[in-house]
C-alpha cells in the first residue's frame, strides 16, 4: 500500500484499507514446488490446480502478488487458513503482529521501499504463512517482485533453501524483508548528510521543510519496524514443531538486525532534531552578520551626518564657514573619519564572519 504526499500540501494520501481489486488479472499467483534435486515454477491462473503436487516430499511456496479477495479466500480455504487469519491478510492498516492458528505460523508485516523521485517512503503490506511443506506469501502489489532474490537461490540447487525445510524460506522470506529496512535507511542516512551541507552552506527555507518531512518519515519507519522486533522475539520463543532449532539461530541474526535497524532510525530522528537546531542556529549566526553589517555602515555614516548638520546650521559666525578652505576641509573630515573607522573596525577583527 504506497502512501503519497501532494505537492502542494505535505499530507500522505491515506488508500482505503478495504478497498481491494475486484478483477483477477490484477492478481499473479506464482507456485514454486522443490526438493532437493528438482524445481517446478510456475504460474497459476487456475486455482483448480493449486493442490495439484507433481514432486513427492516437495516444499511448496505460493506467492500471491495482488489484493483480489475472491483469490485469496479460494486459496485460505484450500490450505485451511482460519478465518481470523484471512481478515488480517484483508485489512490492511494493521500493526505488523504474528498468530499461530490451527498449525499455522502467521505473520503480518510491511514491506518498504524509498520512492527517489517524491522522496517518500513507501509500504506494502505482507502477510506470510508457514504450515506443514507449505509456506503461503500474499502480497498486496501485483507489480512489484520483491521475493526475486528468493526465487533466484531456488533455482540454485547448492542454496541453503534447496535442501532445508519449509521454515527456512520462512526465515528467508522475513530476512528479506528485514533487509529491505537498511535501504531505505541508508536513503535516509543520505539525504540526512546532504541536508546538513546544504544547512550550513546556504540556509534556506525549504531546507527547513525537509527536515520536517525527513522527520515524519522517520517517524513512518519507526511505526513500521519497531513491532517487527517484537515478532521476530515471539517467533523465537514459539514451541512449535513446524519450526526446527537449527532454523531459529537463523531468527537471532534476523532480530539483531531489525534491533540495529531500529537504533539507526532513532539516531536519525535525534540527528534530524539536531539538524533543526543548526538551521535556526546558523539563520540567526546570518541575521547577525546582517545587523553587524547595518551598524558598521550606519556608524561610518554617523560622522559624515554630524559634520554636515553642523555646517548646515543658519549661524552667521562658525569656525572656517569664511574660510576659502572650509569646504575641502569639511568634505576632507566627511571622508577620513569613516575611513579611520573602517580600519579601526578591521583591526578589531569586526569584519571577520562568525560562522
Amino acid at each position: 500500500m504506497k502512501h503519497k504526499s501532494t505537492s502542494k500540501k505535505n499530507t500522505r494520501k491515506i488508500v482505503n484499507p478495504f478497498e481491494f481489486t475486484k478483477n483477477e488479472n490484477d492478481t499473479r499467483i506464482y507456485k514454486y514446488e522443490y526438493t532437493t534435486e528438482h524445481i517446478i515454477a510456475d504460474e497459476k491462473n487456475n486455482l483448480d490446480k493449486i493442490n495439484d503436487h507433481k514432486l513427492n516430499n516437495s516444499i511448496i511456496w505460493l506467492n500471491i502478488d495482488g489484493s483480489n479477495i475472491e483469490v485469496i479466500k479460494n486459496i485460505a480455504a484450500l490450505y485451511n487458513i482460519h478465518d481470523l487469519l484471512l481478515e488480517d491478510i484483508l485489512s490492511h492498516g494493521q500493526r505488523p503482529k504474528y498468530d499461530e492458528v490451527n498449525d499455522v505460523i502467521f505473520t503480518l508485516l510491511y514491506m518498504l521501499y524509498y520512492n527517489d523521485e517524491t522522496k517518500e517512503i513507501e509500504i506494502e503490506q505482507i502477510s506470510i504463512a508457514l504450515t506443514y511443506n507449505t509456506v503461503l506469501c500474499f502480497q498486496e502489489n501485483a507489480n512489484k517482485d520483491v521475493f526475486k532474490n528468493i526465487s533466484a537461490l531456488l533455482k540454485n540447487k547448492t542454496s541453503k533453501l534447496r535442501n532445508r525445510n519449509a521454515d527456512y524460506l520462512f526465515y528467508a522470506l522475513l530476512d528479506t524483508i528485514v533487509n529491505s529496512y537498511y535501504k531505505v535507511i541508508e536513503k535516509l542516512g543520505i539525504e540526512i548528510e546532504n541536508l546538513e551541507t546544504t544547512i550550513i552552506e546556504n540556509p534556506r527555507q525549504d531546507a527547513f521543510k525537509r527536515i520536517n518531512q525527513l522527520r515524519k518519515e522517520l517517524i513512518l519507519l519507526k511505526r513500521n519496524t519497531l513491532p517487527v522486533r517484537d515478532l521476530i522475539a515471539a517467533i523465537m520463543r514459539m514451541e512449535n514443531n513446524l519450526l526446527e532449532e537449527r532454523t531459529k539461530k537463523y531468527l537471532k541474526d534476523v532480530y539483531d538486525q531489525i534491533m540495529q535497524a531500529n537504533e539507526l532510525t532513532e539516531n536519525y530522528r535525534e540527528l534530524t532534531m539536531s539538524l533543526q537546531d543548526l538551521y535556526l542556529n546558523t539563520v540567526n549566526l546570518k541575521m547577525n552578520e546582517i545587523m553587524k553589517t547595518l551598524a558598521i555602515l550606519t556608524a561610518v555614516m554617523a560622522p559624515a551626518t554630524v559634520i554636515g548638520g553642523i555646517f548646515g546650521m543658519n549661524f552667521e559666525k562658525m569656525p572656517i564657514i569664511h574660510n576659502n578652505l572650509g569646504f575641502l576641509i569639511t568634505v576632507g573630515l566627511m571622508i577620513l573619519i569613516p575611513i579611520f573607522m573602517l580600519w579601526w573596525f578591521f583591526y578589531r577583527g569586526w569584519f571577520k564572519k562568525e560562522y
